[in-house]
């Protein structure tokens, strides 16, 4: 997850606590937390980005619609930050 620019991770965490992440949900969010636009020539690519990688897997949930899914990859990569993170900040949040 090293050569992942930081909204491409973002997008990874979206996609892992979404029930059923499609392109507009996962903009929706990352709009409420960047507190901005996210273009669609800004998500569609990183989003295309993060599937070449194996991290995430992309299928259509209708003719018009993407739908997006962790893989294990990148499950294990989101525990591997995760743990990383903690041993760092864990005590600041305790």
């Amino acid at each position: 997850m090293y050569d992942l620019t930081a909204f491409q991770r973002d997008l990874l965490y979206v996609v892992a606590g979404l029930d059923e992440p499609h392109g507009l949900a996962i903009k929706e969010e990352l709009e409420d937390y960047y507190e901005k636009e996210v273009h669609h020539g800004r998500l569609y690519p990183n989003l295309d980005t993060i599937v070449e990688k194996g991290l995430i897997d992309k299928g259509q949930l209708d003719r018009r619609t993407n739908v997006y899914s962790l893989t294990q990859r990148g499950q294990r990569e989101l525990e591997a930050r995760n743990d990383w993170e903690n041993q760092y900040a864990a005590e600041l949040f305790d």
